[in-house]
């Protein structure tokens, strides 16, 4: 997962993953079938990684509360120096310009689970009175996901996290 995420799908060499995985090229083979198929399961695991984060909006006590939670991991990781840069989703949706089928669903997927559970904690802001009732939720929920990945993008080049915080406090405001 980490050489993909690091490195792209395009990049990363059969030896590569052979290296990082500790394996014979049969035995990648003979468990995963070819390099797409090992892309898909990284993918895969990155998105049970991540669930924790996913967590703090559904667990989360307020919706401004759990969007700021949710946004602080994701940018603390995001700058983490430790990981590769970005996210796995975002990269393997910018790295490929067109992905197969499986792959374009699996990251397809991965959006709108965002955006749902954006939708749903604001949703829960509005019933109990922390979100103005007038704000289109929908439309709010799609910026959340667009900061998210876009988040990801930035934080490849800009290396100053304070701006991205700074951002994420005037969208809270917003809220």
């Amino acid at each position: 997962m980490l050489v993909f995420w690091e490195k792209g799908y395009d990049a990363t060499s059969i030896p590569d993953l052979l290296k990082a995985m500790e394996l014979s090229r049969s035995s990648l083979y003979e468990t995963f079938v070819d390099k797409q198929t090992l892309y898909v399961e990284a993918i895969h695991h990155y998105k049970k990684v991540r669930q924790n984060k996913r967590n703090l909006l559904v667990n989360a006590p307020s919706a401004k509360v759990g969007i700021r939670q949710y946004f602080d991991q994701h940018i603390t990781s995001a700058f983490d120096d430790d990981l590769p840069k970005g996210c796995l989703i975002t990269n393997a949706t910018i790295g490929l310009d067109s992905p197969d089928e499986q792959l374009r669903k699996l990251i397809q997927d991965g959006f709108e689970e965002l955006e749902q559970s954006f939708y749903e904690l604001l949703s829960k802001g509005q019933l109990a009175g922390e979100i103005d009732p007038k704000k289109d939720i929908k439309a709010l929920s799609h910026l959340l996901l667009n900061l998210n990945h876009s988040i990801s993008v930035v934080s490849k080049v800009k290396t100053d996290k304070k701006v991205t915080y700074d951002m994420m406090n005037t969208v809270i405001e917003m809220l």
